[in-house]
């Protein structure tokens, strides 16, 4: 059997605890934390991409990203703490480094951060050392170590000077230490005495100063080294900054305790180009900015949480205290997390005046443990309940939040009915049949089931199943009456589930039993118990022969006809639930530790899966969808996730057949009518706002033809006046163009006199130069001659001076030539040590090369094609340029041409307001009457409008219900020759039945006779019988007389003459055996066709009965199609009746149409 393979589609949840839990990767996309996973959630498109969390992590601390955004470091704990740092510019991301402590022995990495060049990493890890790490991460190697602080006070955070690589802080309780990297050692540069301060945040605003939070809601700034400003976000505190530095060294010296619970806790600060942002309690946030005063800061935004009108409790959401805040790269979106496992966001531009509210990034999440999940049928929906009181419907097809309710207790547990329309939920008090409805989830019925942990519909949904304790109820779903009560169990039930025709209903318990139950009688079928595992899921295979069951003995368990058929190990990890595809093709498992294995089908007894990083906690619940196209896993850690079934090959699994989601919804008649009536009134507004624009447009155009017909007769006028002018300017401009020509040949006279005048003074200066020129040349020859000379006498010495080199050189060659041998034996053995190294460097230079050469030449094939695009896009793009230049310039042209024309209206304009003035109190008089007259015109036309469309539609409903009759006339005469054929088959059938029934008679006559027969022979073999004993008996009298003759003689004489009669001696001699013979043929020959006739017999009622059965059924469909016809007929007729009335009152021409309408009806139905 093919593999099935799970991919992870969308998570539901985040995971808190995590420092620093969310980062922006781009403007549009939010890293988090979630489960086992990181989650790279794009905001727009609303999808997401997933980073695994390592094997057997125990749990994820921290997370940080550089600077340029391309590198993500995340801190998990396995066997040993470990950091991560992954390449986020690869598809999928890429591990690029490893992070270890080394050989010290220390706790998980709880705050982590990058350089600003991204070459550097530290991270602090937790206690009792609490040790901060420098590494340049690249090559995994520790520039420097050092103890940051205390057992007693813990450090929260440490954090890169962004303007310097060499520069650290470490905040924590009592802590406020600046570390500087120097000759291979961290030392400490700066301390602040803050022995009560507890300092849960800091951020880094610029080269010297430092921006800290306390656990007191006081913003303390530090700059170099120096307590500069000390501020409370409190409400109330008013003072300035020098008290407020004065009352916090006092107290710090004094040691005085406050009450924590009143001062609002600052747990992120984050510096953005303005100023800063921090928390400020439970679920506010303050945006502080730069001020040139003395005071540095001061508070210009507050963003809260707001109320939620779906909890019940609507003020719970605004005490929620937040996390981790991240700002997007340009600074107009900021994110934040808070503890109750939720993402908001706020659009900062949007948020102009001093208050904003926060929206949630996605979709509310579940804030505990998710303890109840269930998918229906007909609708693309899953639904789950938590124990933070809350119940929500998801949509696994579009990946959203549906419906979400809070209620007054904690649900254990929740079943989706198949309809999708009405969900059960179990409650600690009650178990209640909710109806889920457009915008709510309202309760209609509620069970006496307190504290029900497993409830399930069966797959028809007529039934659902309850667990109380060991019990198991059953109840119908249409009378809510309870069936059936399972009584069997010794410890609490944990998991049920129904076979496929409903017939049965497996559970399994902490008692160690798997029981199968008959869900109509409620007798136990099967069982299987093992009191040393308490089973915690179970599953049935699609023919429900068999069971998989796990629990806590590291097992899964193949359970068949009561009996253990396989146990699979699960190598030291508890199962807590499984589930299998309907279409038998997949098994899959949760465990303990969060993850999710799929398991291959048949099970072996080695191990063969495959292990996928899930969730953080246990996984509770499993399911899969109908259509086997989705896995869906829940967990104690909040998270509901989405896994996709595929293929090796990555497609999606086959679906036996296509199934259509309904969408359908409930609605109570209350709202229907409320929503129908707030439309009627839309439609009543929206009509007379039609009929107001209209008259509005119709008075607008009046006016605008009386301003165009004026308009136009004032340019008349004045387009006349400047053609006039026209002509005077061009005989202007004859007389100015005489005047230019008189000019312009002046000066041409003038330019050309002067040409003359510069070409012979430059003569003069040519021919000084040539004079010149010859006087250098003849020197020039002089010097090359004493050059000559000079090289000669200079290549004699030099052969003199070389030749007693040669000689010293020479000498100095052959004590080189011994030292030279040497080096060679010595090089010789390098150069083979150094080709070895060669070779291994060029083999793996070669594999690099080749890895980079593909991915350059994928890179350099995608930039031409974007080159091509846009080299195409520019001549386009140039070609457009010039086209709307060209537009621009005469628009402009037209611009002017217009304000001129503007000028000239203004004045006209000023003129025709005092007009309209006048004529505005005569239209408000004939406004009254125009108004009343237009609406009995509108009122007539409209009426007019309908009852021509009712024309329309009566004359096409006519020629519809002509084209209709036709062929059902046809219909009918066919049905009708098709019962007159039927008619004699039946008559043909009756007769031949009637002779069936004559020769059965005469059969059952002969077999009367033969059985009277048969009891005449029977009648004289027990006779025969009867005196064959008396003759025994008779005989063993005669034997007594053996030894005595004559009364032997005697004895026998009698016996003869008592059972020997003369005609018994004829018949058995003559005729006996003759009769025997002819009555066994006879007997033989009967039987034969006795049985010959009852095969006969059956057969031909066999036929008879179908052919009355299919005479029958056509009869029905026949009588069932006239009577349809005949009801169409009524309808018809009354409709056009009615049609008549209302054409009648308004058109006499339409009646003449109508009646002939009605004529035709009445012939067809005649004919019908």
């Amino acid at each position: 059997m093919a593999a099935v393979l799970a991919q992870c589609h969308h998570i539901f949840g985040l995971r808190t605890g995590v420092a620093n839990s969310i980062c922006f990767l781009d403007e549009h996309t939010v890293l988090f934390p979630s489960g086992n996973n990181c989650v790279r959630y794009n905001i727009d498109l609303k999808c997401q991409r997933f980073i695994p969390g390592l094997e057997k992590s125990l749990g994820m601390y921290a997370l940080a990203i550089s600077p340029n955004k391309r590198y993500l470091a995340v801190s998990e704990r396995g066997e040993r703490p470990i950091i991560t740092i992954y390449d986020l510019q690869h598809e999928p991301c890429r591990k690029r480094k490893v992070l270890m402590a080394g050989d010290l022995t220390i706790g998980e990495f709880v705050s982590m951060s990058f350089s600003s060049d991204c070459k550097y990493f530290i991270a602090q890890s937790s206690g009792p050392d609490w040790v901060l790490f420098y590494w340049m991460w690249e090559r995994a190697k520790v520039m420097a170590t050092v103890k940051t602080t205390t057992i007693t006070n813990p450090i929260y955070q440490v954090s890169f000077n962004p303007y310097d690589n060499a520069q650290i802080c470490a905040t924590g309780y009592g802590v406020l230490k600046v570390f500087r990297f120097t000759e291979g050692i961290l030392k400490q540069t700066a301390s602040q005495k803050l022995d009560t301060q507890n300092i849960l945040s800091h951020a880094w605003v610029s080269e010297e100063r430092i921006i800290a939070g306390t656990e007191r809601g006081r913003v303390l700034v530090v700059e170099s080294g120096d307590l500069r400003w000390d501020m409370c976000v409190a409400p109330r505190g008013t003072e300035g900054p020098a008290e407020n530095m004065s009352r916090g060294i006092r107290s710090a010296n004094k040691k005085q305790t406050e009450i924590q619970m009143d001062l609002p806790r600052i747990t992120v600060i984050t510096a953005y180009s303005k100023g800063f942002a921090c928390t400020a309690g439970p679920g506010t946030v303050l945006l502080y900015e730069r001020t040139e005063e003395k005071e540095g800061y001061r508070k210009t935004k507050e963003i809260t949480i707001p109320q939620d009108p779906c909890r019940s409790d609507p003020g719970r959401a605004e005490q929620q205290q937040l996390m981790s805040l991240a700002l997007s790269p340009t600074e107009e979106t900021l994110v934040t997390s808070t503890d109750y496992n939720q993402l908001y966001s706020i659009t900062l531009s949007t948020a102009e005046t001093s208050q904003g509210e926060f929206e949630h990034l996605a979709h509310s999440f579940h804030s505990g443990c998710i303890t109840g999940l269930s998918v229906c049928i007909r609708k693309s929906i899953v639904a789950t309940c938590s124990c933070d009181q809350s119940v929500r419907i998801w949509s696994y097809e579009s990946n959203t939040l549906e419906l979400y309710k809070e209620f007054q207790e904690e649900a254990y547990s929740i079943a989706l009915h198949p309809s999708g329309l009405y969900v059960l939920v179990g409650f600690s008090s009650k178990l209640c049949l909710m109806n889920l409805l457009i915008d709510d989830i309202r309760t209609f019925k509620e069970f006496t089931v307190r504290g029900c942990r497993e409830c399930s519909f069966s797959n028809g949904g007529h039934f659902f199943a309850a667990v109380n304790g060991n019990i198991i109820h059953i109840y119908s779903t249409t009378s809510f009456e309870n069936l059936l009560n399972l009584k069997g169990h010794n410890g609490k039930v944990r998991s049920t589930t129904w076979s496929v025709d409903d017939s049965r209903l497996v559970s399994c318990g902490m008692d160690g039993a798997v029981y199968e139950w008959n869900t109509l009688t409620g007798k136990r079928e099967a069982e299987s118990v093992l009191k040393s595992c308490s089973y915690t899921g179970v599953s049935l295979s699609p023919d429900s022969k068999t069971i998989f069951a796990v629990g806590t003995d590291f097992t899964l368990k193949e359970i068949q006809d009561s009996q253990i058929l396989r146990e699979v190990s699960a190598e030291d990890v508890t199962y807590t639930s499984i589930v299998m595809s309907r279409s038998g093709r997949s098994l899959f498992t949760g465990t303990s530790i969060g993850t999710v294995r799929a398991i291959r089908y048949p099970l072996a007894l080695q191990r063969d899966w495959i292990e996928y990083q899930a969730h953080s906690s246990a996984v509770t619940k499993m399911v899969i969808t109908f259509d086997d196209q989705y896995l869906l896993t829940v967990s104690e850690d909040g998270s509901l996730i989405i896994w996709k079934l595929i293929d090796k090959e990555g497609r999606g699994l086959k679906r036996d057949k296509e199934i259509c989601y309904a969408e359908e919804i409930l609605i109570t008649k209350s709202e229907l009518e409320e929503k129908n009536q707030i439309v009627l009134d839309l439609r009543t507004r929206v009509e007379e706002l039609k009929m107001e624009n209209e008259y509005k447009l119709r008075l607008k155009d009046m006016n605008y033809n009386e301003m165009i017909k004026e308009l136009t007769e004032k340019f008349g006028h004045q387009k006349e006046s400047l053609k006039t002018n026209i002509q005077i300017l061009k005989t202007e401009k004859e007389s100015v163009e005489t005047k230019h020509h008189e000019i312009m040949t002046a000066l041409l006279n003038e330019h050309s006199q002067e040409v003359r005048n510069l070409e012979s003074a430059n003569s003069q200066k040519l021919l000084l130069e040539y004079g010149k020129y010859q006087e250098l040349q003849d020197k020039s020859q002089r010097m090359q001659v004493n050059y000559e000379l000079q090289l000669q006498t200079n290549e004699d010495v030099k052969t003199v001076a070389l030749q007693n080199l040669t000689l010293h050189y020479e000498r100095k060659m052959q004590e080189k030539q011994l030292l030279l041998d040497q080096c060679q034996d010595e090089s010789r053995t390098q150069q083979r040590e150094f080709e070895e190294l060669k070779k291994q460097m060029e083999e793996d230079g070669d594999r690099e090369i080749q890895d980079m050469r593909l991915r350059h030449e994928r890179l350099l094939a995608e930039e031409r094609e974007t080159n091509l695009k846009m080299k195409g896009d520019t001549g386009i793009m140039k070609k457009k340029f010039s086209s709307i230049q060209k537009e621009i310039d005469e628009r402009n042209r037209e611009i002017e041409r217009m304000k001129g024309e503007q000028n000239k209206l203004k004045t006209v304009i000023k003129s025709l307001e005092k007009d309209i003035l006048t004529l505005k109190k005569e239209i408000q008089e004939r406004d009254e009457t125009i108004q009343d007259k237009e609406r009995r015109m509108y009122d007539l036309k409209k009426n007019n409008q309908e009852l021509e469309k009712f024309k329309f539609v009566l004359d096409y409903k006519i020629k519809e219900l002509r084209k209709q009759i036709e062929p059902r006339e046809n219909d009918i005469q066919e049905m009708q020759g098709q019962i007159q054929e039927m008619e004699k088959e039946l008559d043909t059938f009756h007769k031949e039945t009637i002779k069936q029934e004559l020769l059965n008679s005469k059969l059952c006559i002969k077999l009367s006779a033969s059985e009277k027969q048969v009891h005449k022979e029977l009648q004289r073999v027990w006779h025969g019988q009867a005196s064959i004993k008396r003759f025994k008996t008779d005989l063993h009298n005669c034997v007594a007389f053996i030894q005595e003759p004559l009364r032997l003689k005697l004895a026998v004489k009698d016996l003869h003459d008592r059972y020997i009669h003369k005609s018994d001696v004829v018949e058995i001699e003559g005729v006996d055996t003759a009769i025997q013979k002819e009555y066994g043929r006879q007997q033989e020959h009967l039987e034969r066709s006795r049985a010959s006739m009852k095969k006969k017999l059956a057969l031909s009622n066999m036929g008879h009965t179908t052919a009355n059965v299919k005479i029958m059924q056509d009869n029905v469909t026949l009588i069932t199609e006239i009577n349809s016809l005949r009801q169409e007929l009524k309808l018809t007729r009354s409709q056009v009746y009615n049609y008549e009335a209302q054409l009648g009152q308004n058109k006499r021409g339409q009646k003449q149409q109508a009646s002939e309408a009605k004529a035709t009806l009445r012939d067809t139905a005649r004919t019908i």
